[in-house]
C-alpha cells in the first residue's frame, strides 16, 4: 500500500471516529436535556398544586383577629380551602395537642407553651417564632380611676383582673410585677387574654393587665396605659407545623402566609412587633 493510500485511510478512520464521538455527544446532551425538563416540569407541578381542604389551626387567644383577617386571605388565595381556627390559652391548646386533638398549625404566645408541645414529639420541625407582644394595662373607657402606673393597680378597692400564671399573659404579668417589686391580689384570674379583657369592656372590673394588640382591637370600649416594666416582660410567639397534620400541604402554606411580608404587615397592623 502506498504512502498516499495509507494516509487516506487513517483520514476516513478518524472522520468515522469523531462523527461516532459528535452522535454520543448529541444523545447525552438530548437525554439531558429531557432529564432536566423532567425535573423543573416535576418543580413546577409541586410548586403550584393545587391545595384543597380545611386547615385547622390553634392559635393563642390574642391572636384571633389577626389571624382571623389572614385566613380570609389564605381561602380567597386557594379556592376550595378553608381555615378553621381554635382560639384559647396557650396551655390549653398544648395539652388538646398533646392530648391527640386533630390540628394542622399551633400558634403559641410563648415558647415555654410550645415546649410543652415539641417535648412530647408532636413539632414537625422546628418553631419559629413569628411576632413579640407586650402588656398593657387595660382601664374604663377614658380612664376613670386614673391609673398611670403597675403601682397604681395595687390601690385599695380597684377591682383589678389578671391572666391566670399558667396562661402566657399571666406568666408575663407575673414578670412585670417581680421587676416592679409589687404584690397584686385580683379579683379574679382568667384563663386567656380575652376572658381578662372582657371583664373590663362589660364593667366587671377597673383594669386587666393584657396585650397591647387586646387593647388595640377593643377600640373604644377600654383605654390602653403603658408601664415601663412591660418592657422586661416580651413574649415571643412561635409557629409549627404539627407532626400528625391531617393537611400538613396546605398547613405550611398557611404558615408561610403568616410569616410572609403581606402577613407580616396584618399582625404588626394588629399592634404586634417584629422578632
Amino acid at each position: 500500500m502506498t504512502r498516499s493510500v495509507r494516509r487516506t485511510h487513517r483520514i476516513r478512520r478518524t472522520a468515522r471516529v469523531a462523527g461516532a464521538g459528535a452522535a454520543a455527544l448529541l444523545a447525552l446532551s438530548a437525554c439531558s436535556s429531557s432529564d432536566t425538563g423532567s425535573d423543573s416540569a416535576g418543580a413546577s407541578s409541586a410548586s403550584s398544586a393545587k391545595l384543597s381542604g380545611q386547615v385547622t389551626v390553634f392559635a393563642a387567644a390574642s391572636l384571633k383577629e389577626s389571624f382571623t383577617t389572614l385566613g380570609e386571605t389564605f381561602e380567597k388565595r386557594h379556592p376550595g380551602t378553608g381555615v378553621t381556627f381554635n382560639f384559647a390559652g396557650s396551655d390549653t391548646l398544648a395539652a388538646s395537642i398533646t392530648g391527640g386533638a386533630p390540628a394542622d398549625v399551633f400558634a403559641s404566645a410563648s415558647p415555654k407553651t410550645m415546649a410543652t408541645v415539641t417535648d412530647a414529639g408532636a413539632s414537625a420541625g422546628t418553631p419559629a417564632t413569628f411576632v413579640r407582644n407586650q402588656l398593657e394595662i387595660a382601664t374604663l373607657p377614658g380612664n376613670p380611676q386614673h391609673v398611670s402606673s403597675l403601682e397604681d393597680l395595687t390601690e385599695s378597692g380597684l377591682k383589678v383582673v389578671l391572666c391566670d400564671k399558667t396562661v402566657p399573659c399571666g406568666a408575663a404579668a407575673r414578670k412585670a410585677l417581680d421587676a416592679a417589686g409589687l404584690e397584686l391580689t385580683p379579683v379574679s384570674y382568667e384563663q386567656d387574654v380575652k376572658a381578662a379583657l372582657t371583664k373590663v369592656e362589660l364593667k366587671e372590673a377597673d383594669a386587666a393587665v393584657v396585650y397591647k394588640t387586646d387593647v388595640k382591637a377593643a377600640g373604644g370600649k377600654v383605654t390602653g396605659v403603658g408601664f415601663p416594666e412591660s418592657a422586661k416582660a416580651v413574649n415571643d410567639y412561635p409557629i409549627t407545623l404539627l407532626k400528625d397534620a391531617p393537611n400538613a400541604d396546605a398547613a405550611k402554606a398557611f404558615i408561610a402566609l403568616v410569616k410572609s411580608a403581606e402577613g407580616q404587615r396584618v399582625l404588626t397592623g394588629a399592634g404586634f412587633r417584629t422578632p
